[in-house]
């Protein structure tokens, strides 16, 4: 195996140093470590370990605000407003699935909006953690300009992802998790720090011309999936997570990779629903009938599937950092 193995509490332990260095307070930087190293091992590695450094170079500028502490502003008993005050988005976050696991078995429906946030990395993540409570929970946030208008050339929506999670008894929940590019940003990000050329039909470069260069494709845009109706949702996901929260819109916000400019200040929305009562007592028999008839086609899987077996992996094994990474992060954290 090429790489350097950690353990999953050796990575964390890492990227609490790292961060911790970088004026970041060791409660915001163990939220922010727990969820890139999900990220790791679920095999989501362009939103793991690799984000350290662009998030260090922002926390070094003050385009994040390391030490910045959510303040929820509750609306009703079942919509809260959340200001993560410039700061990682994981800690306004958590605070908005620790009130949506409150509030909704009591509401039935809840939504928290959460403005002058940061990237927030797998929304699987989020949304996972609220059908862990019982709960049917949709997630959309906005990013940086990345992906034009259908028929336009210059960027200007976000790659705008949007996830689903739903419980089941007995079982893992089942998590949707998407952006609305062919392919992840970070994934294009990680092929740059790589020098990786990036297949062709991810990405145009500024002049609009197909491009397998991933700093080209940074500097133009990502395709979105779905071609027109990929870039209709995402005016959708755009409108909800940005304007609907007050939130800067993706043509407004800066770079999450690098230190310079002002801080993001994106938007992220999450909607939870209380199953049972709003199904009248039939969610669980509906979902599993519609999971068994999936199940009973040869080759069919449900989506999150291959994540559950790599989390397993490394949960049992570890996970693998290249050694560049690695070397990379044990200087960022004074090792």
């Amino acid at each position: 195996m090429n790489g350097v193995v950690l353990t999953l509490e050796e990575a964390e332990q890492l990227a609490v140093d790292v961060l911790v260095k970088h004026r970041t307070s060791p409660t915001n930087a163990a939220q922010v470590a727990r969820a890139l190293v999900g990220a790791e091992a679920d095999g989501q590695t362009g939103h793991g370990l690799s984000r350290l450094p662009s998030y260090t170079a922002q926390s070094a500028t003050g385009k994040v605000d390391g030490f910045a502490t959510p303040e929820v502003e509750s609306l009703t008993p079942a919509l809260a407003r959340i200001d993560a005050r410039r700061g990682f988005a994981y800690p306004a976050l958590a605070k908005a699935v620790d009130m949506l696991c409150d509030s909704t078995p009591r509401t039935l429906v809840a939504a928290a909006a959460v403005w002058n946030s940061h990237h927030c990395g797998v929304l699987g993540y989020h949304v996972e953690r609220l059908a862990r409570c019982g709960l049917v929970a949709l997630m959309v946030a906005n990013t940086p300009k990345a992906i034009a208008p259908w028929g336009g050339r210059d960027a200007l929506f976000g790659t705008n992802p949007i996830a689903f999670a739903a419980p089941r008894p007995g079982a893992e929940p089942i998590v949707v998790d998407m952006s609305l590019s062919k392919v992840a940003r970070g994934k294009i990000m990680l092929a740059a720090r790589e020098g990786r050329a990036i297949p062709e039909g991810w990405a145009v470069d500024p002049a609009g011309r197909p491009t397998t260069d991933p700093e080209a494709a940074l500097e133009g845009s990502v395709l979105p999936f779905g071609d027109p109706k990929g870039a209709a949702l995402a005016l959708v996901i755009e409108v909800l997570a940005a304007a609907l929260t007050g939130a800067r819109l993706g043509l407004e916000a800066s770079s999450f990779f690098t230190g310079v400019g002002d801080p993001p200040a994106v938007g992220q929305l999450l909607i939870a629903f209380s199953p049972q009562p709003v199904s009248g007592g039939r969610f669980d028999d509906r979902l599993h009938t519609l999971v068994t008839a999936i199940s009973a086609q040869p080759g069919a899987r449900l989506p999150g599937a291959h994540r559950d077996e790599r989390r397993a992996r490394a949960q049992a094994e570890g996970i693998v950092l290249s050694p560049e990474l690695h070397r990379e992060l044990e200087a960022l954290a004074g090792r």
